[in-house]
């Protein structure tokens, strides 16, 4: 572990193991649009993480599966000989 807190583990190129965020605290910002009469969530650090929904609780839901997705790690194909590192935030 390095001195700020979050460590790097030495990944193996085509093994994905997901992504495991266990304390890292965002900020979710919701809003009622009365013209529309729902509600917007968003994740101001995170462009394009957002979603909406007719309720507030279910804005806030969406948003959560939102965030899972953002995270979901994208199939990519690495050159030989690259090394790929997983960080990890504590």
């Amino acid at each position: 572990m390095n001195t700020n807190g979050s460590s790097l583990i030495c990944g193996l190129p085509g093994k994905s193991r997901g992504v495991i965020l266990s304390s890292m605290k965002l900020r979710l910002v919701v809003e009622h649009d009365p013209h529309t009469k729902r509600w917007a969530a968003f994740f101001p650090e995170l462009p394009g993480c957002a979603s909406a929904g007719d309720t507030e609780e279910e804005a806030v839901r969406n948003a959560k599966e939102a965030l899972d997705l953002w995270f979901e790690p994208a199939p990519v194909t690495f050159p030989a000989g690259a090394k790929v590192l997983e960080v990890a935030l504590r």
